[in-house]
């Protein structure tokens, strides 16, 4: 299986790209873990993407599409991969769609993990971190014994300035002008489909692999 992984900040795209990826045994491939890899490895690619996170700016298509179509070319893709964090856009979607093309590959489906606005806000800018091991908690879905104390190891929680209830709607906002155009782009193929990404983590999971077992036939 080969598909895409859509949705806002916080809908949770990490937790199920692993879950899925798991049960299909194929890989998940997130534009993150390869910009960590190879900025870590120290490659050309890594050092050139190194100069936009390192300022907090979006790391430029050329550089992540070459690196997405390195991974693609990995021996463990050949049965199928996940995509999560890519394409974050119309333009990157059809260049994703020319390198499938070029390896006689196409996308079986496109996920979209829906949640309202509100709820990503609830998500994010409840969470704590640990200034000492660098936990998350929740204040709503895993408080700890003390608040603002750390259960594991004693340490200050805080907020990051990415889960600030602003900064969380600016990032919904970007996500709303860049990425929500792709729902439109992969609806017009036919191969999206979307679940509600509310409710406990299982749940979610258990409805992805329910509509995409669709796919595997």
């Amino acid at each position: 299986m080969r598909l895409v992984l859509v949705g806002p900040p916080g809908a949770g795209k990490g937790t199920q790209a692993a879950f899925i990826a798991d049960h299909f045994g194929i890989p998940s491939i997130s534009t993150g873990d390869l910009f960590r890899s190879h900025v870590a490895a120290g490659t050309d690619l890594g050092k050139e993407a190194k100069r936009y996170l390192s300022t907090g700016e979006l790391v430029p298509d050329e550089i992540t599409i070459n690196m997405v179509a390195g991974r693609l070319d990995d021996r463990d893709t050949v049965g199928g991969f996940l995509l999560d964090g890519f394409p974050r856009n119309v333009p990157q979607a059809e260049v994703l769609g020319r390198l499938l093309k070029d390896r006689g590959l196409e996308l079986d489906v496109v996920l979209e993990l829906v949640i309202e606005p509100e709820e990503v806000i609830r998500r994010l800018s409840g969470r704590r971190t640990c200034r000492g091991c660098g936990k998350i908690w929740h204040i709503e879905f895993d408080p700890t014994a003390r608040p603002g104390v750390c259960d594991r190891c004693g340490g200050e929680l805080y907020v990051r300035d990415d889960d600030q209830p602003e900064t969380v709607r600016h990032r919904l906002e970007v996500y709303t002008e860049q990425t929500a155009p792709l729902v439109d782009y992969y609806a017009a193929t036919g191969r999206l489909v979307g679940i509600q990404a509310t409710g406990p983590v299982e749940d979610i999971t258990a409805r992805a692999i329910d509509v995409l077992e669709g796919f595997t036939e």
